[in-house]
């Protein structure tokens, strides 16, 4: 696995040993970057669920300004450390405006609105964690209507969060991965 896009690209991205993470392939990424193209420049985000950080970083190696990772499991947010200090240093930049938060992603929202949120759930628990996320996310973006956030899950989910409009719907067949970008329903069309 390794950073797709960006300054920082083929940079490889370490990952704990084991099924403790299901991190998000090369494809599903390069498709989702592809999607926000100018959105990312100069972008804040927050990575829930951040597993390698993949999103994150991926996000920081092509133009984002910084943002937080939220990993509940320590040693899996551990190696999102390592994976900052590797991206950061390919990229010539401090890891400062970056933050690892070891905490479970339906209870912290840290810090102010960002403009991209990457959400990448184990899968089993979308039904439970995503009307809880949503919610808590229509308050933390209410300064940002046009934030967009980026919710992966298997083919055959549907998401219809209340509030909230999918803009698009990346990857395809029912056992597949697939990206769902959603918007508020307050933002401009």
């Amino acid at each position: 696995m390794r950073i797709t896009g960006g300054k920082a690209r083929g940079i490889p991205l370490l990952l704990p040993k084991g099924d403790a993470v299901r991190p998000a392939t090369d494809a599903m990424r390069q498709a989702v970057f592809s999607s926000l193209a100018a959105r990312v420049e100069g972008a804040r985000f927050l990575d829930l669920f951040a597993g390698s950080g993949a999103y994150g970083l991926e996000a920081l190696s092509r133009g984002a300004a910084g943002g937080v990772f939220v990993e509940q499991n320590a040693r899996t947010a551990d190696f999102i450390r390592q994976n900052i200090g590797a991206v950061c240093k390919s990229l010539g930049r401090e890891t400062t405006g970056l933050q690892v938060v070891t905490a479970d992603a339906t209870h912290v929202m840290p810090g102010g609105a960002p403009d991209l949120v990457f959400i990448d759930p184990p899968y089993e628990i979308i039904p439970e964690v995503a009307p809880k996320l949503f919610a808590r996310l229509e308050e933390l973006l209410a300064p940002k209507a046009d934030a967009l956030v980026v919710f992966e899950m298997p083919g055959g989910l549907e998401l219809s969060p209340a509030g909230w409009t999918c803009v698009k719907r990346l990857g395809k067949g029912a056992r597949q991965p697939t990206v769902a970008i959603f918007r508020s329903s307050r933002a401009a069309p």
